[in-house]
């Protein structure tokens, strides 16, 4: 009976702890109503030459204001595989990260694992595919790309900010089950070559509390999903 009573204890500890720090981390991403700067005020540079390094230097609260000044690419502009990167920021960024790289690739534990890349093709005017990339380390300790983790887009109303704008809507409901099935990321356009993402899941607090991420390109060429 003591030890059921310690296992409560730690539990209610543990969930009071995990809602605070989402707490934390939503206030530090700011306030999800555009602050009325565009993106050449937020970054401190012109957005035409922006690069992954002029987002990162960002805080939290400014990387989210570049979202919200940023707008959906035209559907299709996004076209092959581009390299991914997480942006750093707020109390749960590094948990954060650890779960990209380490169990969104299985929904396990993948120690040898990281986040590399996104790709996406357009199946319509209006709707495409995608799946995700991870280096992973085979057992002579070369490494290999996966192509895994399927996904869904369309362009629709962002649920991450108080714009009224559209984002490029990547969803994972169709193609995947547990903790990922609830994943979505919204993403933007800086430039040519360098789009601001957000991803959120349901455990995380959904579109309350966005893990900002970049793509970078130029693109290289559809593969498609490991079969």
């Amino acid at each position: 009976m003591k030890t059921i009573k310690i296992l409560i204890s730690i539990l209610i500890i543990s969930t009071f702890i995990m809602l605070a720090l989402n707490a934390v981390n939503m206030l530090q991403a700011g306030s999800k109503t555009p602050d009325g700067r565009n993106m050449a005020q937020i970054l401190g540079v012109d957005p035409a030459s922006a690069t992954f390094n002029d987002v990162e230097k960002l805080s939290r609260k400014d990387k989210m204001q570049l979202f919200y000044a940023a707008s959906a690419p035209g559907f299709g502009t996004l076209s092959g595989e581009y390299q991914a990167r997480l942006l750093s920021g707020g109390i749960l960024g590094p948990s954060s990260a650890y779960f990209t790289h380490h169990i969104f690739p299985t929904g396990g534990l993948t120690l040898d694992t990281l986040w590399t890349g996104k790709a996406f093709k357009s199946n319509s005017a209006s709707s495409g595919a995608g799946y995700n990339l991870f280096s992973a380390k085979n057992p002579d300790g070369s490494t290999v790309t996966r192509r895994v983790r399927p996904m869904r887009t369309s362009l629709g109303k962002s649920k991450i900010g108080k714009d009224g704008k559209l984002s490029f809507i990547v969803d994972y409901s169709l193609d995947n089950d547990g903790m990922i099935h609830s994943m979505k990321d919204e993403i933007r356009q800086i430039n040519d070559n360098l789009f601001i993402g957000a991803g959120y899941m349901a455990l995380g607090g959904g579109p309350m509390n966005p893990a900002p991420f970049a793509l970078i390109g130029p693109p290289n060429p559809w593969i498609g999903p490991d079969q």
